[in-house]
């Protein structure tokens, strides 16, 4: 039996050692985001980012620079897709990109790192899992609560019936935003290629640097930040395709922006269960732990989640928590260890935290929502054939 251990102790240190234990990595974006999840990355010993792409200079160089040295610098994603030094990407480019670079990055054989939302349309998510299915590349959308212990402690409390029958959960997330950011190009950049699949428009930083609150660009504010709160809330309730969702929205008020701020969105479920979402970014500023809440309604309890909190309340004493567990930086430790999920399944081959599935899943109900204003109506989804009713 000592031998056996000392030889299986053996190869596990062997293929720690090995060439597949090393990946290297390919940056798609290197805007605020890019830098700052390719910074999670590089904590592993064994990554190497090996280049940069970026289509405007100044954010290129800033990725080069983070990258620590070394790396190729790229102006065009699909020269990096050609490097066959390059074993995964991380794509973390506005929205509109995100569904043609990760099907190209698939069919160039990288394994792919793709922030949320995951798509667009939903023609674009339905088109990208049929491609996944047919494919034997790794895929974790950036959702990260599906990677914190938080969320996964609440998911087991529900499962576990500690909050009896859950009807109905509630959320909000609010912020301010009531001037468009007035940032100039600093440097050179290619727009047309920036523009992409996207109409054309022309040269405007006003649409650069504010892409999250155009449609040409964007689902809004309430799809980039939705998906996020839309995924837990699948992971913790066990659920998947919606039934149908319904949606409201006030009129843009930021100068410029054709995106709403304030928007209330209803998803209804299979699973018999309703989730309400609501986002208001013409609020007070609140302080970043509490500027968003998920409230599960049970039968016999209801539990208050947060990015550093959790709570349950006994129907017997709704007004003192019967559980409460603090977790000060937790979400920012969420990121990496989503990151270094992505990574050992890369090794392992094994199925991600965050799937493109469920990043499918997520993105779709705030797609369907956007329908739903601009149709006035609630609209259905037919889960057999992904496709609106």
């Amino acid at each position: 039996m000592d031998r056996r251990i000392f030889l299986l102790s053996s190869s596990a240190a062997a293929l720690a050692q090995s060439p597949s234990a090393r990946i290297t990595l390919g940056l798609i974006g290197s805007g605020g985001r890019g830098r700052r999840v390719m910074t999670e990355f590089l904590r592993d010993p064994d990554l190497k980012v090996h280049a940069v792409c970026d289509v405007y200079e100044p954010n290129l160089e800033r990725g080069l620079s983070a990258a620590g040295g070394g790396a190729k610098a790229y102006r065009n994603y699909k020269q990096l897709l050609d490097d066959k030094d390059i074993d995964a990407v991380l794509i973390a480019t506005p929205e509109h990109w995100h569904h043609r670079m990760t099907l190209d990055a698939m069919a160039a054989g990288k394994d792919v790192y793709v922030e949320k939302p995951l798509c667009h349309t939903p023609e674009e998510g339905r088109e990208l899992v049929a491609a996944q299915r047919g494919s034997d590349r790794i895929v974790q959308v950036g959702m990260q609560r599906r990677s914190y212990n938080l969320y996964h402690e609440a998911r087991d409390m529900r499962r576990a019936g500690r909050l009896g029958a859950v009807r109905m959960s509630r959320t909000y997330w609010l912020n301010s935003r009531t001037e468009p950011r007035r940032a100039q190009f600093t440097g050179p950049i290619d727009w047309e290629q920036w523009l992409g699949p996207a109409p054309q428009a022309p040269k405007d930083p006003l649409r650069f640097f504010n892409w999250r609150s155009i449609a040409d660009y964007s689902g809004g504010i309430v799809q980039d930040q939705g998906a996020h709160i839309y995924d837990s809330i699948h992971m913790i309730m066990d659920a998947g395709y919606p039934v149908a969702v319904n949606a409201s929205a006030l009129r843009p008020r930021v100068e410029g922006m054709d995106q709403p701020e304030s928007v209330v969105v209803a998803a209804e479920y299979p699973e018999d269960f309703m989730a309400v979402f609501t986002i208001n970014y013409n609020a007070m500023t609140y302080d970043r732990r509490a500027d968003q809440l998920n409230a599960y309604d049970g039968s016999l309890a209801r539990m208050d989640i947060g990015r550093e909190f959790l709570r349950v309340y006994d129907r017997e004493s709704p007004d003192r928590a019967a559980f409460a567990k603090e977790q000060p930086g937790g979400f920012n430790q969420a990121t990496i260890d989503h990151a270094m999920n992505f990574l050992e399944c890369v090794r392992t081959r094994n199925v991600p935290n965050a799937p493109i599935e469920k990043g499918f899943q997520a993105a779709l109900i705030l797609q369907l929502a956007n329908i739903s204003i601009r149709e006035g109506r609630k609209v259905g989804w037919n889960d057999e054939t992904l496709s609106v009713v």
